[in-house]
């Protein structure tokens, strides 16, 4: 229970600094309207490391659906704990959502424009074509799985007292990282949900906060997408190595 706690909190965290960033640049009246795709894109990293460093040493620090099954199917993770920690990830994206929501209640007021303010709580494509969306996201999430599991792998692997640990043991830098790349390269066709918890939980806070169209016949996309390219991922990892 513990671990799904860390693991509740931990994506509040990420999505909360995550979708905040997102309202920042966007609403009207904040100070950071209009500081673009950059800011977002560093922002998102760096909500990332902020959640892995709360959740990490305790949980794992997965924070992301497609990363647990991907995880689990690689053989590096039970399979009896992926349910506690999908309900968990899915609950803190939820929750975090809602903060946004709360610390910038004055601002969504001050938007009139209904895809602005669903921007800002999950992702929706740039161009509409969901075969494509959905290819985008699995490619996206697969190298984002792909390249968590090589964090762990032997070469890339060090000594600590004499105990290995993967590079990601020194902490949340090495997937900040890839995160701020994804976004800043691959980011631009659907806005990289590369996680259900980071889209469906916040699309549903939307609507149940809004109660307009939350675009739900894309939402299955930022789901499907990511889970599809974890297990490809996973099935890299174990061909490969």
């Amino acid at each position: 229970m513990t671990q799904y706690i860390f693991e509740f909190i931990g994506t509040l965290v990420l999505v909360l600094l995550g979708d905040g960033v997102c309202a920042n640049v966007t609403l009207n009246k904040s100070k950071a309207q209009g500081a673009g795709w950059v800011v977002i894109t560093l922002a998102w990293g760096l909500a990332v490391m902020a959640g892995v460093l709360i959740a990490g040493p305790v949980s794992g620090a997965h924070l992301n659906p497609a990363v647990t099954l991907g995880l689990a199917i690689a053989g590096i993770f039970p399979w009896a704990s992926v349910t506690g920690y999908v309900i968990a990830q899915m609950l803190g994206g939820f929750a975090g959502a809602l903060l946004v929501w709360v610390f910038f209640r004055d601002h969504y007021k001050a938007t009139e424009d209904p895809a602005a303010v669903l921007g800002t709580f999950c992702t929706t494509p740039a161009i509409k074509n969901h075969p494509q969306n959905f290819l985008c996201e699995t490619i996206a999430t697969w190298l984002l799985v792909f390249l968590i599991l090589c964090l762990g792998t032997s070469g890339n692997a060090f000594n600590v007292a004499g105990v290995p640990a993967g590079t990601g043991a020194i902490g949340s830098f090495p997937v900040t990282a890839v995160i701020m790349a994804l976004g800043m390269s691959l980011g631009g066709t659907t806005g990289y949900a590369l996680n259900p918890a980071r889209d469906l939980s916040p699309r549903a806070a939307h609507a149940l906060i809004f109660r307009r169209d939350s675009l739900w016949g894309y939402s299955w996309v930022p789901v499907a997408g990511p889970i599809a390219g974890a297990a490809v991922a996973a099935g890299c990892y174990l061909l490969l190595f």
